[in-house]
């Protein structure tokens, strides 16, 4: 991004970070209080409920109030605006200086991977570039463990081959031994 649209998108930032280092952490009502009912947001919706009511002393309830700046609203932290893309022909409507895309998990690997070298020529940021990353190493991971197996079964395989040429060779000198012992 350019300067001038750094200083910018940096000045649109802040003011939501401030706003929400002030946030609280809303809480589910009685979560601290009970192992079974997770910190996740439930609404309390009792008539007689003290956090409905916003009663002093219990926990605050999600407003609108506590709401980011308009300007910073729909901005990734990085300053780029986020747009989902499902192919590569989706490319050609975004702007690489103010816009970053986020490729949509239901597209698979080939078309991944088509949408990541024409982003790559268009100097196009893309934010889940990481997954995709991840994704190629666990292929390989998976594939040198497929190798590995393969040579464990084989050389297994040839152990018990030989543990078979042995037995058979024992049973041989017996059979001859019997056969030596009756004559």
């Amino acid at each position: 991004m350019k300067e001038q649209n750094v200083a910018s998108v940096e000045k649109t930032l802040k003011p939501r970070e401030r706003r929400k280092s002030k946030k609280p952490k809303f809480a589910r009502q009685e979560s601290w209080r009970y192992k079974r009912l997770k910190e996740s947001w439930r609404r309390p919706r009792g008539i007689d409920n003290k956090m409905r009511r916003k009663i002093k002393g219990w926990p605050p309830t999600i407003g609108v109030g506590y709401r980011g700046p308009k300007a910073s609203r729909g901005f990734h932290p990085s300053g780029y605006k986020e747009v989902l893309v499902h192919n590569a022909e989706e490319l050609k409507e975004i702007d690489p200086r103010t816009q970053a895309i986020r490729i949509a998990h239901t597209v698979g690997k080939r078309k991944r991977a088509i949408v990541l070298v024409e982003a790559r020529k268009r100097g196009i940021t893309v934010l889940n570039l990481k997954e995709a990353k991840e994704k190629v190493e666990e292929e390989k991971e998976a594939v040198e463990e497929e190798k590995t197996e393969e040579k464990e079964v084989e050389e297994i395989a040839e152990k018990l081959d030989d543990n078979q040429k042995k037995i058979k060779k024992r049973k041989r000198r017996k059979r001859g031994r019997r056969n030596d012992d009756k004559s």
